[in-house]
């Protein structure tokens, strides 16, 4: 089995992912933006997402459905997580083979400020457009105040 790899900057943590997804999105919500400095670009973790030096990473509940983790030495951001469903988001540019990925998607448009815009043709999503993709996905698990965010 292949396994994409990544390290944080200081090299104490890094992330092996054996499924690792080749689409990458963009996010454009105000939380995304200020916890990344810009818009997060990710990819699926995939299944058997391995996360290595765990007394490393520190996580922060950045809502009631997500967690974001990093490097508590280095601070290099490592993923998103969405807690019900256990799925990994990871930053693209953590990875050095970025041959495979494709840009293909882009939420939370309408909190995207005006001073960028990317080149690339992608799917755009508004924000009650990915709840409501959500919704139908899991509408047991949709928190209510995933519903009023940003």
């Amino acid at each position: 089995m292949s396994y994409a790899t990544a390290q944080c900057l200081c090299g104490k943590t890094g992330i092996s992912a054996p499924n690792l997804g080749d689409s990458i999105g963009a996010c454009h919500c105000v939380m995304c933006r200020t916890w990344s400095g810009g818009p997060m670009l990710g990819v699926d973790g995939g299944e058997g997402l391995i996360l290595e030096n765990e007394a490393h990473i520190s996580v922060f509940s950045s809502s009631e459905w997500a967690e974001r983790g990093f490097c508590n030495v280095c601070g290099t951001h490592l993923f998103y997580r969405l807690i019900d469903s256990n799925k990994y988001y990871i930053p693209v540019g953590l990875f050095a083979d970025s041959d495979k990925f494709h840009f293909d998607e882009q939420i939370y448009v309408e909190q995207k400020p005006h001073y960028y815009d990317f080149a690339n043709k992608t799917k755009m999503m508004t924000g009650d457009e990915v709840v409501s993709e959500f919704e139908e996905q899991s509408p047991e698990k949709t928190p209510d105040d995933l519903k009023s965010y940003p």
